[in-house]
């Protein structure tokens, strides 16, 4: 019975050559899609999964109010909670990278991943030791663990055990060699343990600045743990705050409003959560993952529309050979079995030629959106089987159960074409794509409008010309008096037009906050941004209303400040100038407005800023990091050659000379969304092309159904023109009636992907217009071009008989 079926298979085939090879085509493309999809989502979601203790890890979070929840903590409460009952363990880390040289045997080696974490750090992730072991390797101050990789470029073919290396001016005794062979979190380059003198030196300290993880006895210990927390906030913090300002604990809460209210993230949750993570590998992109997984259902959905459509339309080909099949015994399992094998094997054959397609698109794929995907792993080829089986029995038992309904007698009487289901039926799927296609040439034209607006809008700095360059502290040296030398030295030299400095870093998500409060106003969670003077006239930055930060004032290296538009909108006064605000419960003066500027991404609204001099607190000066230089845009590449040669030289030899431009760091907030755009108008040209499929091969196969009418009204004396039009209008409804149906979905969801950013465009007209003449265009030009042919006919062919 097999034999006869592949047997019928393989003649079928070979009378439809076209239209097999694009249903396997449209299938392919489809389901390499859904595999590209499922990578990456498998890829996400095998972050921290190998860790054997996930589910009683969590991290604290701060929510501090006004929808500001930090992933940062306090050195007060971890060692409080140790005594408790529910914790097993806790561990502070630093929630960035380092970036530094480590040298050994006079080799240097710039390593990117520098991670500091307390010593127990390696039971909370039990990274595989392929040297020494996780409770010796942070077992003192001055031990450091390196990863597999980072120990070959350092050591060579040494056994690196014992050795001693030179990191951040202090010597380090390699007590570890781990590896990274699975997805995590923290993924090291190497780990110390310096955060513990940064620990020692706040543990009074409720500022916040480090990561911090719990490790509970059982995960159903949330509640008390928080409770535990929330105890230790009011009674350790907040009641003392007050006593030391004199207050009642009521008065100071009326004072200061929402109090900071701990929060306990999943750890097996924390790579997908939707906002801060404390760990350095940062999150994923939930809502592109989704979105991602959902298009390429989609298309999957459009791929297997499209097959039923010609395996319906194909059904009149075939139905005098299920007619005799009925005849001589054949029953209804029987004929829907075989229409299915058939269907297995077309799906078989399309699942290969999508492994081919993923597999050489791969590399182009991890470029697009920043992964690297393998086709790898028992989970995904399991996945495999059930979408193999999911598009057969989608795909295969509909059209399968349409045939087998055929009657006899009809068809061997040559009625079938009178038959109005499968017209109706393949209509509607062709309404479908339609509307598919419809949503997919809106989504691409509006996404893309939407990055366009992100690259083109004014940011209110101007960083084209402006290098930030990488400024690292040496030991016992005061950083702010080395960058006054470093400045006069690079004013020097040709093309530079001004060098200043500033505690941060636009589009590097360097940042730091604090309170500000004014009056008996709610306290004000505001950015700090310390600056040298001429920093805003170097960035473009204007002043809206009083004055500049300038050396001409003694006070503005003490107690004058300025503040943004939109912190200056908190003060709720009329006119800010020379207003006193308190900030780090210094009183300070208000001088000037800065108009407001986007310092992060443009998915986040503008914050309230406060600018001061970089020597007004001490610490400032201690914490800078950058130095930023105005070029000529006149023979950039010899200024910039220039810059380098005196850094290496006069500056720092052994760290490499590193800079980006702030325009281009900018740039990097709004990169993923446009790889996002690329990625969506590659979709959609996969569906215009899988809709392109579909519309050919049906209305091929519509028309060749009527050619004897088509004969018969030539003979008649019908026009070309007359034939053309009837032949096409019905498609033209269609396209229309899909259209209608997929602007609906397509404007909703749009809009709620836009809501995503603070600063946005209005969707247009223009999309939905252009969808449509697109649509109408291509849908003429196909059934068009084949209309004019079938017209051509040879008509005694087809009447010789009549």
């Amino acid at each position: 019975m097999l034999k006869n079926w592949t047997n019928i298979f393989i003649y079928h085939i070979k009378n439809n050559k076209l239209f097999t090879a694009l249903n396997i085509l449209g299938l392919s493309i489809g389901i390499a899609g859904l595999i590209f999809a499922t990578l990456y989502w498998n890829d996400e979601h095998s972050y921290d999964q190998w860790n054997p203790e996930k589910d009683k890890i969590y991290a604290v979070l701060n929510d501090i109010g006004g929808g500001n929840v930090w992933a940062v903590n306090s050195p007060v409460p971890g060692p409080l909670l140790k005594s408790t009952a529910d914790v097993q363990d806790y561990c502070y880390f630093s929630s960035n990278y380092e970036k530094e040289t480590i040298q050994y045997n006079g080799k240097i080696e710039l390593v990117d991943k520098i991670f500091s974490a307390q010593g127990n750090f390696f039971s909370f992730f039990p990274f595989e030791f392929i040297r020494g072991n996780k409770k010796d390797a942070l077992h003192d101050r001055n031990s450091i663990a390196f990863s597999e990789e980072t120990a070959a470029r350092l050591f060579k073919n040494e056994n690196p055990m014992g050795k001693q290396v030179k990191y951040a001016e202090n010597y380090y005794v390699v007590r570890g060699i781990y590896s990274l062979s699975k997805k995590s979190s923290v993924m090291p380059a190497a780990v110390t343990s310096i955060i513990e003198e940064n620990l020692e030196k706040k543990k009074d300290n409720w500022g916040l600045n480090f990561g911090l993880i719990l490790k509970l006895n059982k995960q159903s210990d949330t509640t008390a743990v928080l409770k535990r927390l929330n105890t230790i906030y009011i009674e350790n913090c907040y009641k003392k705050q007050a006593k030391a300002e004199g207050i009642t604990f009521d008065a100071y809460l009326k004072l200061y409003g929402e109090l900071t209210k701990p929060k306990l993230l999943a750890f097996s949750k924390s790579r997908l959560h939707q906002g801060n993570c404390p760990f350095p590998e940062g999150t994923g992109n939930l809502q592109f993952l989704k979105i991602l997984m959902g298009l390429s259902i989609l298309i999957l959905v459009l791929s297997i529309v499209n097959y039923i459509n010609l395996a319906t339309a194909n059904a009149a080909k075939r139905a005098k050979e299920v007619g005799v099949r009925k005849i001589v015994g054949a029953a209804k399992s029987q004929i829907i079995t075989q229409f299915v094998f058939e269907t297995t094997l077309i799906t078989l054959f399309s699942l290969l030629l999508a492994l081919v397609i993923v597999e050489l698109s791969l590399p182009f794929y991890n470029s697009l959106i920043g992964t690297n995907l393998i086709l790898e792993s028992s989970q995904f080829y399991l996945q495999l089987i059930v979408i193999f089986v999911i598009v057969i029995l989608v795909s295969g038992v509909l059209p399968a159960i349409y045939v087998s309904n055929f009657e006899p007698l009809k068809v061997l009487k040559g009625n079938f074409s009178r038959s109005k289901n499968g017209i109706w039926l393949r209509n509607g799927m062709l309404v479908l794509q339609f509307a598919i296609a419809t949503f997919f040439i809106i989504g691409s034209f509006i996404v893309y409008q939407q990055v366009n607006y992100m690259a083109n809008k004014d940011l209110g700095f101007k960083g084209a010309q402006v290098m930030d360059i990488s400024f690292k502290p040496k030991k016992e040296k005061n950083q702010f008096e080395r960058y006054k030398i470093i400045q006069q030295e690079l004013l020097k030299i040709k093309g530079v037009q001004a060098v200043s400095a500033g505690v941060f870093s636009i589009g590097n998500d360097v940042n730091s906050w604090s309170g500000l409060h004014y009056k008996d106003n709610k306290e004000v969670i505001t950015q700090q941004m310390p600056i040298d003077f001429g920093m805003l006239d170097l960035l473009g930055i204007k002043i809206a209303k009083g004055r500049d930060l300038t050396s001409k004032f003694a006070s503005d290296t003490i107690n004058n400040v300025l503040l943004n538009e939109a912190a200056a909108k908190t003060l709720q006064e009329k006119d800010p100038l020379n207003k006193e605000v308190i900030w780090e419960g210094k009183k300070l003066k208000v001088v000037g407005i800065v108009k407001d500027f986007n310092y992060f991404g443009l998915e986040n609204n503008i914050s309230p800023m406060i600018f001061m001099h970089i020597k007004a607190f001490d610490w400032m000066s201690r914490d800078m990091s950058n130095i930023s230089v105005k070029i000529q845009p006149k023979d950039m590449p010899e200024t910039i050659a220039a810059i380098d040669k005196f850094w290496r030289t006069k500056v720092d030899a052994e760290y490499p000379f590193e800079y980006n431009f702030v325009d281009r760091s900018f740039a990097r907030t709004y990169k993923n969304y446009e790889s996002q755009s690329e990625l969506f108008s590659l979709l959609n040209g996969i569906v215009i092309l899988i809709a392109i499929f579909g519309l050919f091969a049906l209305a091929s196969f519509s028309m060749e159904r009527r050619l004897r009418e088509i004969a018969i009204r030539k003979t008649l004396g019908a026009d070309t023109n007359v034939l053309l039009k009837d032949l096409s209008k019905q498609y033209v409804i269609f396209c229309a009636i899909g259209f209608l149906i997929g602007i609906i979905p397509a404007y909703l969801l749009l809009q709620k992907w836009l809501e995503d950013f603070a600063f946005r465009i209005d969707i247009p007209i223009i999309p939905f217009l252009v969808a449509f003449v697109v649509l109408i265009f291509l849908t003429l030009t196909i059934v068009l071009a084949k209309a004019y042919q079938v017209t051509k006919i040879d008509v005694l062919k087809y009447l010789k008989y009549e």
